[in-house]
């Protein structure tokens, strides 16, 4: 069992900034020792999840096995994927379902708009929580102490200009944004992006997802996001909590 940690924590360690390891890279993001990481990055190319071009190890398709287990088998996706493809065709935006995992907005669900260029975000991506709308929406639902004991591991990095790094105006946004239950990002992950997200709660009042809309800045300004697609985006919300 020990081998199968050290096995998943370097397959979690490829990412959208991480495309390709070395055994240095992979036992320094995993912490194990080289001839750990050595041995798993082995085993892993010997079952067909990685390549090796004598340097580099990269996942093959086969990678995408292990993260389509959950969405084509996980209950809220499954029963969310209806109204994000709803709410999307009122909207004719692309919107997305998103939870918190590790410090992170990860992507669950999504339903896309047919546009030339895509937003960007797929299935499975993780986004720092500090920096998007979703990430804010599901950082309002921790308490005092969770939220602290998030905001003193983080450690903000700049993404474009407008991105937030000071760790007490990101907590004085999300104080602000709790009052009204939506999160708003505007070119702070992306220049040329704003989204918008509201909280998903069950039946209990707990946020177990967010539910965001993503549009490139030349299509609709904050406010036109707050006026036509915030009820939208609220009653989807609403439906999805329903059936959780």
């Amino acid at each position: 069992m020990a081998g199968l940690a050290k096995g998943l924590a370097v397959i979690e360690a490829f990412g959208e900034s991480c495309t390709q390891l070395t055994v240095a890279d992979a036992a320094r993001e995993t912490g194990v020792t080289r001839a750990s990481a050595r041995r798993c990055l082995l085993t892993l190319t010997d079952l067909g999840y990685l390549t090796y071009d004598g340097k580099y190890f990269r996942p093959t398709p086969r990678m995408l096995r292990l993260g389509t287990s959950y969405l084509e088998s996980a209950p809220l996706p499954l029963l969310a994927q209806p109204h994000l493809i709803a709410a999307r065709e009122e909207l004719a935006e692309s919107v997305s379902l998103a939870v918190l995992e590790d410090g992170w907005s990860m992507f669950v669900a999504r339903a896309e708009a047919p546009r030339i260029v895509s937003t960007g975000v797929r299935l499975g991506a993780r986004l720092p929580a500090y920096a998007c709308a979703t990430g804010r929406v599901l950082l309002m639902d921790l308490d005092e102490d969770a939220l602290n004991a998030y905001l003193d591991k983080c450690r903000p990095e700049r993404r474009t200009p407008k991105t937030l790094i000071d760790v007490s105006a990101i907590k004085v946004r999300i104080e602000e944004e709790r009052v009204d239950a939506v999160a708003f990002t505007d070119e702070e992950l992306e220049l040329g992006m704003r989204s918008m997200a509201v909280p998903v709660r069950n039946a209990q009042g707990r946020t177990m997802a967010a539910l965001s809309v993503s549009v490139f800045t030349a299509r609709a300004t904050l406010e036109d996001m707050r006026r036509g697609f915030l009820p939208v985006l609220r009653d989807h919300a609403d439906k999805i909590g329903r059936l959780l």
